[in-house]
């Protein structure tokens, strides 16, 4: 996945190698003026960016190191981050820029499923970025298309996880809760346990299969 991750990174900087950085952004002069882009402290950048920092032009410009950043530290909130993309209209941006956001997307998605436990930089679990997804905008059903078809026992012991910490009096309506109650998974459950009954996470698989039966 080493390796996949640096060429979605590549195609991310390269996708937007067109956009200048400017290393002061105008502000809005009734609540900070001008402001230095500063790479150590770029959390408290991103809260504003897009917003009252800087326009869409700077928010490319920046995309790369951020994505990037999201990888390689827990110091951004990919929230805040993904959130942008929705912000500034993403998938009204040309072809090639969707395609390396969605080359990136897909390949850091993978890779959480790939381990377990996980953490991929601020990316803490696979829920931590479905959430982050939702904010760019996404439907997290495309991701989930892709739990469904990594049938392997990180993206199982993630499975039941998640099932464990699902609230079942919620009558919210939610993708994602959909996605857990169905039969299929709650059969893939069972099928997992199968394959690892004498593995330690075996009763995590049984107690999230039962929560399921009922």
């Amino acid at each position: 996945m080493e390796n996949e991750l640096t060429a979605a990174l590549a195609g991310v900087r390269d996708a937007f190698a067109r956009y200048p950085r400017r290393a002061v952004l105008d502000g809005c002069p009734h609540c900070e003026g001008s402001v230095l882009v500063d790479e150590h402290d770029l959390f408290s950048l991103t809260i504003s960016l897009g917003n009252t920092v800087g326009g869409r032009v700077d928010v490319k410009a920046l995309l790369p190191v951020l994505l990037e950043r999201l990888l390689g530290s827990d110091e951004l909130e990919p929230v805040i981050v993904l959130g942008k993309l929705r912000y500034e209209e993403w998938r009204t941006w040309p072809r090639v820029e969707q395609e390396a956001i969605d080359a990136y997307l897909d390949v850091v998605w993978r890779a959480l499923l790939a381990d377990h436990p996980s953490r991929l930089g601020s990316f803490t679990d696979p829920t931590d970025f479905l959430d982050a997804a939702h904010a760019a905008g996404e439907r997290v059903e495309r991701f989930l298309d892709v739990w469904d078809a990594t049938l392997t026992p990180p993206a199982d012991r993630h499975l039941a996880e998640l099932v464990s910490r699902l609230n079942f009096t919620s009558q919210k309506p939610s993708a994602l809760g959909d996605w857990l109650r169905r039969e299929a998974t709650r059969d893939r459950l069972h099928r997992a346990w199968e394959r690892d009954y004498d593995s330690q996470w075996a009763d995590d698989l049984a107690r999230a299969y039962d929560l399921l039966r009922h």
